[in-house]
């Protein structure tokens, strides 16, 4: 019975490293939470743009200080709508990252993991924020940052819906939809280790979604139904076990609004 009880006993090391993981679970899924909510809450405020002051009849004069703040609202945006699907991986690793320490390994915060997705959803955002500037320098967008040309709305679309169905599609989705071979496949020890996994599957999810995310430029950038839609369909498609089924629908849906706006605008 002593030996039971005794702080080095397998039994207990086991229960006390569970516990352990819990809590771990625990700090990690209420700090994903909060920086959801405080990102939902940024673009709930208006992103930073004070679309009331802002003159609908003439496009914003682009400058440093305004690129910076549409970059800004891109990758916050981006974060807002993509890390709830990418919680199931950060929770695993956590998990992961525990017992591996348990066992004797380098430990490394699972934060270090989760800035490599900050720093490929940074990056995607900057491009985002590229042809933000170049669509709307053209014409494209109206100055509430939406499509005012249906060619360009329906091409969108288009692009939209084939890559739903596109092989590079559907390896990203798979990568998304099981964090456990992901872990299985390109765990790497240390930090520098956590930080290229995060890297590598914080751009799995941007393969995975990109496309979608560029129809914010036709249903408008600011737009919160188009925010919060596509971002039911990036959360749905990752997580629900018809996520793949569901990308086919939409893919489809996005086709047909696509082909039904490019024949309106040769009509026109």
């Amino acid at each position: 019975m002593e030996t039971a009880s005794h702080p080095s006993a397998p039994g207990h090391d086991s229960g006390f490293i569970e516990q352990l993981a819990r809590r771990d679970r625990l700090v990690v899924a209420a700090g994903l939470l909060l920086v959801t909510l405080l990102a939902w809450g940024y673009m709930l405020a208006g992103a930073g743009m004070d679309m009331g002051d802002m003159d609908m009849s003439m496009p914003m004069p682009w400058s440093a200080g305004y690129a910076t703040l549409v970059f800004f609202m891109w990758w916050i945006m981006m974060v807002a709508m993509m890390l709830p699907g990418a919680a199931p991986m950060i929770l695993l690793f956590a998990l992961v990252n525990r017992r591996s320490r348990a066992a004797g390994a380098p430990w490394v915060s699972t934060t270090v993991f989760a800035l490599g997705y900050l720093v490929a959803w940074g990056m995607f955002s900057l491009l985002a924020t590229g042809a933000h500037w170049a669509l709307d320098q053209t014409g494209y967008l109206s100055p509430d940052m939406a499509s005012q040309n249906r060619l360009v709305g329906g091409l969108l679309l288009m692009a939209a819906g084939i890559y739903q169905f596109t092989p590079w599609k559907h390896a990203c989705l798979r990568h998304c939809r099981g964090p456990l071979d992901f872990i299985t496949r390109y765990w790497r020890p240390g930090t520098r280790g956590a930080l290229q996994m995060g890297l590598r599957h914080g751009a799995l999810c941007v393969g995975c979604c990109w496309a979608v995310m560029g129809l914010l430029f036709y249903g408008g950038v600011m737009n919160l139904y188009w925010i919060i839609g596509i971002a039911l369909l990036v959360l749905l498609e990752k997580l629900v076990p018809a996520g793949e089924f569901l990308g086919g629908v939409s893919g489809t849906l996005f086709i047909i609004w696509g082909l039904w706006l490019l024949g309106d605008a040769a009509i026109a």
